[in-house]
């Protein structure tokens, strides 16, 4: 069973920047296996925030980020990272990063089959 770990959580003012990682305890997790960051604020539903397939060819992210997210890998490290630009308020939530998508919408959290326990952004204006 893989597990996944998130990390790079904080406080930060609106308009600042951070980068969260995920890393897999499996050697090349991320190199076979799709993933996504996905974020939950307080009394809301978890939402999607982008999708990395398998090759890194196909990034998708959710229109609230388009622009100021971005999604990267690092195979020798075998970890992914979220790169989130000019963060607001709108963006403090729990991060969470999932991995091995089976089926539905990208978007979907039950279409992942591994999650991390997540990591907390707070974005103060």
């Amino acid at each position: 069973q893989v597990r996944l770990v998130e990390s790079g959580g904080g406080s930060v003012q609106a308009g600042g920047s951070l980068t969260l990682s995920c890393v897999a305890s499996e050697y090349g997790f991320f190199s076979s296996n799709s993933m996504a960051w996905f974020r939950q604020a307080p009394g809301k539903e978890r939402e999607a925030v982008g999708f990395r397939d398998i090759a890194g060819g196909l990034k998708t992210y959710a229109e609230s980020v388009e622009g100021r997210f971005s999604i990267s890998r690092d195979n020798p490290k075998n970890t992914v990272y979220l790169r989130m630009n000019n963060l607001n308020p709108n963006d403090t939530g729990v991060y969470y990063c999932a991995a091995t998508f089976r089926c539905g919408m990208w978007y979907d959290a039950p279409a992942y089959t591994y999650w991390g326990p997540g990591t907390q952004v707070t974005v103060s204006s």
